[in-house]
Formats: C-alpha cells, structure tokens, sequence
C-alpha cells in the first residue's frame, strides 16, 4: 500500500511557479508575477532601494582589480 502511494506522489505533475510576491499562480503575460499590479510593486521596491544586489568595494588603500 506505501508504494502505491510512493508510485502516486512521483507521477503527480509539479505544482505551477507562484508570485514571488502574493504566492498566487503566475501568469504568462506577467511573469515572473501574477499581475502588472505585482510587477509594479516589485520594480518600485527596487526604485526605493529595498533591495540591492551586494557590493564589495576595494578600500582607499586597495588597488581595484582590473579585468
């Protein structure tokens, strides 16, 4: 009886992505969000500086690296 439902859970499709926002499913058009409602959201924390991609800055006595 565990395999089958073993064999059961391993043939269900996967569930669809979700908002990254308000968890509801995605929708094609807005991707990765649900809604223009949700992009906007996201592109105005970005604006607002709530989320920043992480930066190391050589110190003043530091040579910056070239490449």
């Amino acid at each position: 009886m565990d395999e089958d439902r073993a064999r059961h859970r391993s043939m269900e499709l996967p569930k669809p992505p979700r908002c990254p926002l308000c968890g509801k499913p995605r929708e094609q058009r807005y991707r990765p969000f649900c809604s223009a409602r949700c992009r906007d959201v996201d592109l105005g924390r970005w604006f607002d500086q709530a989320y920043s991609v992480p930066v190391t800055e050589p110190g003043y006595d530091e040579e910056p690296e070239e490449g």
